[in-house]
C-alpha cells in the first residue's frame, strides 16, 4: 500500500484592517472650535458672482390630443345613431379626431374601453350599449 501525499496550501492573506476612530470618553474636553469669521472679513458678492435666476420656458398653446374614447363619444353624439367600433374608428379617422398610432386592432381596444367605462361609471357613462357590438351616445353626452 502506498500512502498518498497531502500538501498543505499556503493560507490566504488576510485583509488589512481599517483603522478605527477612537471613541470619545465621557470626561474628555470638547474639541476646540474654530474662530468664526466676522462680517468685515468676508468679501461682498457682486452681481457678476451670482447666477441669474432660472426662467421657466413658456410652452406654446398646442391643442391637447383627443383620446379615442373622447373622439368616439363626439362621433356618436354627432351621428345620433348606434355604431359598431369598426365604423367608429373609420369615422374618427376621416373627421380627423383620432387616428390609430399603428395598432393592429384599434377597434377591439376601443370596444374594451367603452365597456370598461360603462361598467365603472354605470349611469354616468357617455356610452350606452344598444345591441351586440353597437353603442350609442347617452343623451347627456
Amino acid at each position: 500500500m502506498t500512502a498518498k501525499k497531502t500538501t498543505k496550501s499556503a493560507p490566504a492573506p488576510k485583509k488589512a484592517a481599517t483603522p478605527k476612530k477612537p471613541k470619545a470618553s465621557k470626561n474628555a474636553a470638547p474639541p476646540a472650535e474654530e474662530p468664526t469669521k466676522t462680517p468685515e472679513a468676508t468679501t461682498p458678492t457682486t452681481s457678476a458672482d451670482t447666477k441669474p435666476a432660472k426662467t421657466k420656458k413658456v410652452r406654446s398653446a398646442k391643442p391637447k390630443k383627443m383620446s379615442a374614447l373622447d373622439a368616439a363619444a363626439k362621433v356618436l353624439a354627432e351621428a345620433g345613431e348606434p355604431m359598431n367600433t369598426k365604423t367608429l374608428i373609420e369615422a374618427m379617422a376621416t373627421k380627423g379626431y383620432w387616428t390609430s398610432p399603428g395598432g393592429k386592432t384599434p377597434h377591439a381596444t376601443l370596444y374594451a374601453a367603452i365597456l370598461r367605462e360603462i361598467g365603472t361609471k354605470k349611469t354616468d357613462a357617455r356610452f350606452r350599449k344598444t345591441s351586440k357590438g353597437h353603442f350609442s351616445a347617452t343623451k347627456g353626452a
